[in-house]
C-alpha cells in the first residue's frame, strides 16, 4: 500500500509537534554522522526548538569555532569583528548608565550640585522629598511593629502577674498553706521582711539550736519575692 504524501505545514498540536521535531532531529543527526564517516566531511548542525532548547551536532575532532573560521574565509566576512563591535556598544551603554547613577548618588548627598540648572535643581528637590516620604513610611511601619510586639509582651507579663496574685491570694485562704510537715521533728517560723515584700520560712530540727548567718548563707533560710 502506497504511503500518502505528508503536507508540509506547521503542526498545530504542540505534543505532536515536539514528537516530530525529536524524531526528525535524530534522523538528521544520524545522516550527518553518516556523511562525516563516508565522505570525511566536516558537518555542523545547530538547531533551536520552539521551546528555545538548543541541539547541536558537530563532526568529531572539529569545533564550532573552527567551523566559523572556515566559514569566514570562504565567505570573506569577519563575524567576530561585528560581534565585538556590538559588545563594545553594549559596554559603552552600561558605562553611561553607571556614570549617570554615580552622578545621581553624589547629587542626592549634596555633592556636584553647582553645575545644576534651575529645573534640574527643582527636580532633584522633588525626588529627595519623595524618597524621604518613602523612608518615613518605612520607619513608621517598623516602629509600629515594634510597639505592637512590646504591647504583646506587656500583656503576657500582666497575665503572668495576675495569675501569680490569684495564686498567692488562694494560698493565703488555705489554712494549711505555710505549715511544715512532720511537726514533731521541726519547728517552723513564718514571717515577713523588708516591709512585707518577702516571706521568710525557717525550718530546723527541734534538737538543734537555730542559727541564721547575717550574710544570708544559712541553708535553713528560704526567701520568696512577692509582687507589689
Amino acid at each position: 500500500m502506497a504511503r500518502g504524501k505528508i503536507q508540509i505545514k506547521r503542526i498545530e498540536n504542540q505534543t505532536n509537534r515536539q514528537v516530530t521535531y525529536s524524531k526528525r532531529r535524530n534522523g538528521l543527526f544520524k545522516k550527518a554522522q553518516e556523511l562525516t564517516v563516508l565522505c570525511d566531511a566536516k558537518v555542523s548542525i545547530i538547531m533551536i526548538s520552539s521551546t528555545q532548547k538548543l541541539h547541536e551536532y558537530i563532526s568529531p575532532s572539529f569545533t564550532t569555532k573552527q567551523l566559523f573560521d572556515q566559514y569566514q574565509k570562504a565567505v570573506g566576512v569577519d563575524l567576530w569583528s561585528s560581534q565585538y563591535e556590538k559588545m563594545q556598544q553594549q559596554l559603552n551603554k552600561l558605562k553611561d548608565v553607571n556614570r549617570n547613577l554615580k552622578s545621581e548618588i553624589r547629587r542626592r548627598i549634596g555633592e556636584s550640585v553647582n553645575d545644576l540648572g534651575y529645573d534640574e535643581t527643582v527636580n532633584l528637590i522633588e525626588d529627595i522629598h519623595n524618597s524621604l516620604h518613602v523612608i518615613r513610611e518605612r520607619k513608621y511601619k517598623v516602629i509600629g511593629n515594634q510597639i505592637e510586639t512590646g504591647k504583646k509582651k506587656l500583656r503576657n507579663v500582666e497575665d503572668i502577674h495576675r495569675n501569680l496574685l490569684l495564686e498567692f491570694d488562694a494560698r493565703q485562704d488555705d489554712p494549711h498553706y505555710g505549715l511544715v510537715e512532720n511537726e514533731g521533728d521541726y519547728n517552723s517560723v513564718l514571717g515577713f521582711t523588708n516591709g512585707g515584700h518577702q516571706i521568710v520560712a525557717l525550718r530546723f530540727p527541734a534538737n538543734q539550736h537555730p542559727y541564721i548567718h547575717s550574710g544570708g548563707g544559712g541553708s535553713g533560710l528560704t526567701t520568696f519575692d512577692l509582687l507589689d
